[in-house]
């Protein structure tokens, strides 16, 4: 089996690459390293089974070169972090739209399967509890940059169904929830890998708004083998899947889980959104996942909890500041 990983040195792309070649996989990886890392492939640099390509997928030449001999593609590459979509907008645009169809279309020349990550996004305001790949999608303006995001996420959604549709493209979306883990950045607005920077340097925590949205987090190590999983199941193909975890936190209620995990003396301080995002940001108070089909399609469930992301982060985030000091 050879797979090919659009995104793959990124922090979901490193962890499933690192993963598939655990399975016996031959894996490639096609990343523009706008956002991923070659570092992040560090552990498995070196592994006979892996070939990277540095290119973007809006390139058709460079996701055509990356395809040959190719079985199966799981298209992770795209724009990422609030900062990211409010900042380049109209980047992350082209990168979720152009990238979506022209993978799609290689993958119809090709006759390959592909698995889309996708985003819990895509509901929008929806604020059900338990909400279901069936629920309908609240969005805001689409003058509103926060919303592009969201409405390039479900074209994406769209462009895999039709191209199943019309050109029998075989191709599962799985919708992820606030999938975290060591690798993870916070500098492009991921709220768990920026409050433990903050704490380990003993910086005050900022929480953006009120604090009392609640958000459900994910272990990266519990997310990886369900995308395996449906691309492996063919009846999993043509519909789409919520993949997270249900457990509920506050981001004011984090922000101290953290501290007190770290050890940290670091105080809490509220930024408002205005302030931090810049104006008419808009954001939800409650985002929580129902994962039961997927749990019963590929027996999904999160194994790791919000302690052990925590826990997971901190101690990648110590040793990746144990040896800066030591380079110094």
């Amino acid at each position: 089996m050879r797979s090919l990983i659009t995104g793959g040195a990124g922090f979901i792309g490193s962890h499933l690459t690192e993963h598939l070649l655990g399975l016996g996989q031959e894996v490639v990886v096609l990343d523009d390293l706008s956002t991923g890392s070659e570092h992040n492939l560090a552990a498995v640099a070196d592994h006979p089974g892996l070939s990277f390509h540095h290119g973007s997928v809006n390139d058709p030449e460079a996701v055509e070169a990356a395809l040959q001999g190719v079985d199966a593609i799981y298209h992770l590459a795209a724009a990422v972090g609030v900062f990211t979509i409010l900042d380049k907008t109209l980047h992350s645009l082209r990168t979720n739209l152009l990238g979506v169809e022209t993978v799609l279309e290689a993958a119809r020349r090709h006759q390959v399967p592909v698995l889309l990550a996708s985003t819990s996004e895509i509901y929008g305001k929806n604020t059900t509890e338990g909400i279901t790949e069936d629920d309908d999608r609240i969005v805001g303006s689409p003058l509103v940059n926060r919303w592009s995001y969201a409405e390039a996420k479900a074209l994406d959604e769209t462009y895999a169904h039709l191209y199943g549709v019309e050109y029998g493209v075989r191709s599962v979306i799985a919708r992820l929830f606030n999938t975290v883990g060591p690798r993870q950045s916070g500098r492009y607005g991921m709220v768990v890998p920026r409050f433990v920077e903050q704490a380990l340097a003993g910086e005050p925590l900022t929480v953006f708004g009120s604090g009392e949205q609640i958000r459900c987090f994910c272990h990266v190590l519990d997310v990886v083998p369900a995308l395996v999983a449906l691309m492996a199941d063919e009846s999993a193909y043509g519909t789409a899947y919520n993949i997270g975890s249900n457990e509920q936190i506050s981001i004011a209620e984090l922000a101290e889980r953290v501290i007190k995990a770290t050890g940290s003396t670091s105080s809490v301080v509220h930024v408002p959104y205005q302030e931090a995002y810049g104006p008419g940001f808009e954001d939800m108070e409650r985002r929580v996942p129902d994962c039961g089909k997927a749990e019963r399609t590929v027996g999904f469930r999160p194994q790791r909890t919000l302690d052990d992301i925590i826990n997971d982060v901190t101690a990648e985030r110590r040793l990746r500041r144990d040896s800066a000091s030591a380079a110094v």
